[in-house]
């Protein structure tokens, strides 16, 4: 991979430090925005309805925007099926997180060590995921 953060759809690269301006800014605020705004819904529905929560918790919203945002940035589709195959390969070592957090807390260890375990257990699977991704020719 190069020195770059994001390359565009016609092969220009942008720094680390690349600072957008004006509408750019404004268009990653509003990206933000919404993002934000459905995290937040998340939230709110399932502190009154918590399997309602999980529903939606569980849709793949994030995943949609993001393609959606890749293919408004881009423009092009080879960038979107990329970002869906490596969704699909990274919600392997997630799994384990949403199994591990309610048997924790049900056993009677506290919301904050739990959410420490489950976290660490997912970051040493996401790691473990990208050593063995190569080793078994999958392309993240």
């Amino acid at each position: 991979m190069s020195d770059t953060w994001a390359a565009n759809s016609l092969g220009n690269w942008r720094p680390f430090f690349y600072r957008p301006k004006g509408a750019a800014v404004f268009y990653l605020l509003i990206k933000a925005a919404l993002s934000g705004a459905i995290v937040a819904a998340v939230s709110e529905i399932a502190r009154r309805y918590p399997s309602w929560g999980g529903l939606v918790a569980s849709l793949p919203l994030t995943s949609l925007l993001a393609m959606l945002w890749l293919y408004r940035d881009t423009h092009n589709p080879e960038n979107v099926a990329e970002l869906s195959a490596s969704t699909i390969w990274f919600i392997l070592p997630s799994l384990p997180l949403f199994v591990a957090l309610p048997f924790l807390i049900r056993s009677g260890v506290g919301f904050w060590p739990s959410m420490a375990m489950v976290v660490v257990g997912t970051l040493a699977l996401y790691a473990l995921m990208f050593w063995a991704a190569p080793r078994l020719g999958l392309k993240l």
